[in-house]
């Protein structure tokens, strides 16, 4: 790869990098203003790790009662997050194949992210059944598209993240193992932006100056 060949591409493809970055950074600082206080125990200061949910932090009032003055921190970063994660969604169809499954891929993939936007709402519960079931289906679409493509790494790697996700949405819906789910929702997170982190790195590498 010549130096040239690198510097033409352009590097605002790498948005999405830069914004899953901006969110992790958000969502510590978010973390270090909660108050305190998690499902298992409401007495507990400041946010916990294994306890709390990363949606804990996006409410007017923390769990504890007190005002949540990091929910500024934690709605940017879903604000960024979902941004960053629509540009990337846009132009994933250049890794692949156009077809008919390359815009279901797409479009439900957008209704996924606009849908996730409403996150901090009063209506979670729904909006988190809304954006699973859309999302559920873009993940499918893109997960098969790289089989077809052989890339065969990137797709196990497309279905572990949504078997992980499945089962995070399981307990969610049953209750079942509930105090795992907050570690269950952050590797769910981790896993999921491990493989948009390489699905942007691939369409970087094959990106040319218009």
């Amino acid at each position: 790869m010549s130096k040239s060949s690198y510097n033409s591409r352009p590097k605002y493809i790498l948005i999405p990098l830069f914004g899953m970055g901006l969110f992790v950074v958000l969502y510590i600082l978010a973390s270090l203003n909660y108050p305190g206080g998690s499902w298992n125990d409401v007495n507990h200061k400041g946010f916990s790790f294994w306890n709390n949910y990363l949606c804990d932090l996006l409410d007017k009032y923390a769990i504890n009662g007190a005002l949540n003055s990091g929910r500024y921190y934690a709605r940017a970063a879903l604000g960024v997050l979902c941004l960053s994660l629509l540009f990337l969604w846009l132009n994933l169809h250049k890794l692949v194949t156009e077809s008919i499954n390359t815009k279901i891929m797409t479009y439900s993939g957008v209704l996924a992210l606009l849908t996730t936007f409403f996150l901090a709402s009063n209506t979670h519960d729904i909006i988190v059944r809304i954006s699973g079931v859309f999302g559920v289906v873009a993940i499918l679409s893109l997960t098969v598209e790289q089989f077809k493509m052989h890339y065969i790494k990137l797709g196990l790697l497309g279905v572990t993240c949504i078997v992980i996700f499945l089962i995070n949405y399981y307990v969610y819906e049953t209750g079942f193992y509930l105090k795992c789910l907050p570690i269950i929702q952050k590797f769910t997170f981790a896993a999921f932006m491990v493989w948009f982190s390489i699905l942007n790195a691939m369409l970087y590498c094959k990106s040319d100056k218009v």
